[in-house]
């Protein structure tokens, strides 16, 4: 059984993905992920204002007393020196690359373009695979256009893409205009594949204490629609490598996002509710899936229910909308 894929680029073993998250911030967490059939590991993301804060309260800790002692300062180098807020994540990426032979893809989360720029190249330097850009914007100020919003999308990517050597992702929500015009778009200025999608902070209410809610709700299967659309229609469409996240709950799940196009599927739910060896659950119900099948390759399904190769594409379009609603949702 062939369970090989590519993706960046990249050839790995299987195309499952242990997408960003706390479980691979432990190098005992990344190895069991290898042992159980994981293709690649995404660790979780380095963001800029963490790092900020972090070397803020380094330079307040050394200028401390130092007035009563102005010779004091001269014992210490810069916080620069130091790396501070990167360190620990640029060693975890060192020491991942040495503990297992897959891919240890970095991902990045930054809000300047020197922020970016800066990250990506140490990552890069310390031996990440590949780069995953987590490009949160929450389009919150309402003074931004829908141009504005996407044109920080181009202007990262262009930015990562100038001082980047290894393959570049980009994580992207669903919220643009027009997203396929939009993946294209970046598909042709250089991004080597798409994470999609990208599950944004959505805030609720505590009724009982009046207060906004923040808390992480962990994705369910019912969610895996509107990506399995989206890579429906993109798959052959595109340059660039589509990874399908999101909804990940079952091999179903895993199957489905292969059938419709996606050349790897990544999760994080399922990992954080059963555990790291869960990943060899998903794996195993794929390949029964193939074997019963008699198909001896993921490669001999990727895409075939996608929208350029499937028999009926109006079930992607707007004829299928209409049809549900005037027959019903058992047809």
């Amino acid at each position: 059984m062939n369970l090989s894929t590519t993706y960046l680029g990249l050839t790995l073993r299987t195309p499952l993905i242990a997408s960003a998250s706390p479980l691979a911030l432990e190098l005992d967490n990344i190895r069991r992920l290898e042992d159980s059939g994981a293709g690649a590991v995404v660790l979780p993301s380095i963001f800029e204002e963490q790092i900020a804060q972090e070397a803020l309260a380094f330079e307040r800790l050394l200028g401390a007393g130092t007035e009563s002692q102005p010779e004091a300062a001269s014992y210490f180098p810069p916080s620069s020196a130091y790396g501070a807020g990167t360190h620990q994540y640029l060693n975890l990426i060192r020491r991942a690359r040495e503990a297992v032979d897959i891919p240890v893809i970095a991902s990045l989360n930054g809000i300047t373009g020197e922020g970016w720029t800066d990250y990506a190249r140490q990552v890069q330097d310390a031996g990440a695979s590949a780069i995953e850009l987590n490009v949160y914007l929450l389009p919150s100020d309402l003074s931004l256009s829908g141009s504005q919003v996407e044109q920080h999308y181009f202007d990262v990517l262009a930015a990562v893409k100038r001082v980047a050597s290894v393959p570049v992702a980009m994580k992207l929500g669903p919220y643009f205009s027009a997203v396929g015009h939009t993946v294209r778009a970046l598909d042709q200025a250089g991004a080597d594949g798409f994470v999609l999608f990208n599950r944004f902070y959505q805030p609720d209410i505590d009724l009982a204490a009046l207060r906004l809610q923040r808390d992480l709700v962990l994705s369910r299967r019912v969610e895996i629609r509107l990506p399995l659309l989206w890579i429906g229609v993109l798959a052959g469409q595109v340059r660039g490598s589509l990874a399908a996240s999101t909804g990940v709950e079952t091999a179903d799940e895993v199957i489905k996002y292969l059938l419709a196009g996606a050349d790897v599927v990544a999760t994080t739910s399922a990992l954080i509710r059963h555990g790291v060896g869960y990943m060899k659950a998903l794996l195993d119900g794929l390949t029964s899936w193939l074997e019963v099948r008699s198909l001896d390759s993921v490669a001999s399904i990727r895409g075939r229910m996608s929208r350029v190769a499937t028999s009926d594409p109006t079930a992607f379009d707007r004829a299928n909308y209409i049809r549900i609603l005037q027959h019903g949702a058992s047809e």
